[in-house]
């Protein structure tokens, strides 16, 4: 016997104004690509243009981000019975895997213009690098009005944020080129993007890995879950103990939980259910939970049972 529970009520209003925070975003970054993309082969910076191309992968981290809030917010139906809510962890790990090509691409690029450096023009370079503050400034400012526990609204914060942190980067570059002519300074600059979009990259695959291979939520102690439920008077043993996240904002909890025979006699096994959900909710933070309640003879019947 089961009762889910779920959670109701603030997601979608929470996800509608997230929303809006992310097309203000889009919209600054998009407005800039275009104008830093031209400057950038006027300028022959390659930081610049690594700059630009990350500042791609933030459009798309951002307009992903943004259609997978759309396709999470749908119904569940009988084919998706818990709705398109993965589709955010979906999102987020194609930002991961984009910020590491990009990443890589970039990287061989730089190491071949340590070797043989090419003439950049530091002034136009400092200019876009400026404006590129600014701009990430203010994304980053409406990225950080959203609400980031949703693995897929941090992905797109941590796209943006990496690029302010780069475009400081390239503007001390260009200041360096412009008072010593020294043009490795911009290689040098790319290598600092590659290693924030790597470091940007590992920390969206890394949760994102682990909430599609059903990892058990870095909240969840599946031991103290066991000893607390284990503590209730009518509980006897608890096996086939599961704990999961559908998404970054949703942990669920299974469990077989062996019960007195009182405990199932005239009713008694919602009173025990409720206990049960209320334990997780308060302890635990997991209101999504799924029980099945078992006499004491049922385990005979259940060889595969484990955990």
């Amino acid at each position: 016997m089961s009762e889910p529970s779920h959670h109701v009520g603030g997601h979608h209003a929470s996800g509608e104004v997230s929303r809006r925070y992310l097309v203000m975003a889009l919209g600054l970054i998009l407005g800039f690509i275009a104008a830093e993309v031209i400057v950038s082969v006027l300028a022959r910076s390659l930081a610049l243009l690594a700059d630009a191309g990350h500042m791609l992968t933030d459009a798309g981290a951002l307009a992903g981000s943004i259609w997978a809030m759309k396709l999470a917010g749908r119904p569940a139906t009988p084919t998706w019975s818990y709705g398109l809510k993965r589709a955010e962890i979906l999102s987020a790990a194609a930002n991961g895997v984009t910020l590491l090509v990009v990443g890589t691409l970039v990287g061989a690029e730089a190491i071949r213009r340590l070797v043989h450096p090419d003439h950049v023009r530091g002034v136009p370079m400092l200019t876009v690098a400026l404006i590129g503050v600014v701009v990430n400034v203010g994304a980053t400012w409406a990225l950080s009005r959203a609400d980031r526990r949703s693995l897929n609204v941090k992905g797109a914060f941590r796209h943006v944020v990496t690029d302010l942190y780069a475009f400081i980067g390239t503007a001390v570059a260009a200041l360096v080129i412009i008072t010593t002519s020294w043009q490795r300074a911009d290689p040098i600059a790319s290598l600092v993007v590659v290693a924030l979009c790597l470091q940007a990259s590992w920390s969206l695959l890394k949760p994102s890995g682990h909430i599609l291979l059903e990892g058990t939520p870095q909240t969840v102690d599946l031991d103290e879950v066991r000893r607390h439920i284990e503590e209730l008077s009518e509980v006897l043993a608890v096996h086939d103990l599961h704990a999961w996240s559908l998404t970054s904002e949703l942990p669920s909890l299974s469990a077989h939980i062996v019960v007195t025979d009182e405990a199932l006699q005239d009713g008694g096994g919602g009173v025990v259910l409720d206990r049960l959900q209320h334990c997780l909710a308060n302890h635990f933070d997991v209101e999504h939970s799924t029980f099945q309640l078992e006499a004491a003879t049922h385990a005979q019947h259940e060889p595969g049972m484990h955990g």
